[in-house]
């Protein structure tokens, strides 16, 4: 997986800030809305609220255009829309409860059957 400057920028922004469990995942093929998805971990709301704004200026320092960010007042589960890139950032039972990483995630390769597995039966 080949990462742009815009989502490492966005990934040591979550890290300056000790998000844990950081995910980045390329749906550049499953939608025409966004090319990536970034999933971080939060302790508490007041870190979740800190990484949102810590992203949030060193995304607007390169640059980058901040669409929308959603979720800042509780800080349970932020999201920040930087365009082709969305950025999550939950507390771990809300991370858990809604399990973004498996809708994400590519789908399973069929497995290819040889034909000495045909052969063995």
């Amino acid at each position: 997986m080949r990462l742009d400057k815009q989502t490492k920028a966005a990934v040591a922004a979550l890290e300056d800030i000790k998000a844990r469990d950081i995910v980045v995942l390329d749906v550049k093929k499953m939608t025409a809305l966004f090319d990536w998805v970034i999933i971080a971990s939060a302790d508490s709301s007041r870190q979740g609220r800190a990484l949102a704004n810590n992203l949030q200026e060193k995304m607007k320092a390169l640059g980058a255009r901040v669409h929308s960010v959603e979720g800042e007042r509780t800080g349970e589960w932020v999201l920040v829309d930087l365009g082709s890139i969305v950025v999550h950032i939950m507390q771990p039972a809300i991370r858990q409860y809604y399990n973004l990483e498996e809708l994400w995630a590519p789908p399973p390769r069929p497995r290819r059957r040889r034909a000495s597995d045909s052969a063995a039966r």
